[in-house]
């Protein structure tokens, strides 16, 4: 279980560290093309969830998070030794969660700033999460198939 919040606890880092950077660096809504036309760093302050749905449900993402942050506490304490996979992918979700819920309560929105101005604008936690349900995934259909 150490391993999780090791790992969680570095995804947090990391986030919590670019989402400062991107603060110091630009205002809201500015940005500083990497690769023009493709990659930019922009500071966009997000009041919603993925792709700014559910704009200023500030409550509601707290509540959810809450409850994926106890579920993922509850089961990590049953993990056996051989689920590394699922222990990833715990600990990406887990650090995704709190990066994104740490801006939620200091901000009322999510700092994002990666922008390849063809899809919406992330970050570091946003990418935590996507990977470790990705994981998830995997973790579930390899245990279908009884190779866990």
């Amino acid at each position: 279980m150490a391993r999780i919040f090791i790992g969680a606890g570095i995804i947090v880092a990391i986030d919590q560290f670019t989402k400062a950077l991107i603060r110091r660096t630009l205002l809201p809504g500015q940005s500083l093309p990497i690769w023009p036309g493709v990659f930019h760093l922009s500071y966009v302050q997000n009041p919603g969830a993925a792709f700014g749905l559910l704009k200023n449900q500030t409550g509601l993402f707290v509540a959810v998070t809450a409850v994926v942050v106890v579920a993922i506490l509850f089961y990590a304490s049953r993990l056996q030794p051989h689920m590394a996979l699922l222990r990833w992918a715990m600990a990406l979700v887990l650090g995704g969660a709190i990066g994104n819920l740490i801006d939620r309560l200091r901000f009322g929105y999510v700092v994002d700033l990666f922008d390849f101005r063809v899809f919406p604008v992330f970050n570091v936690a946003d990418i935590a999460i996507v990977c470790g349900v990705g994981l998830l995934f995997l973790y579930l259909l390899q245990s279908e198939g009884g190779q866990q």
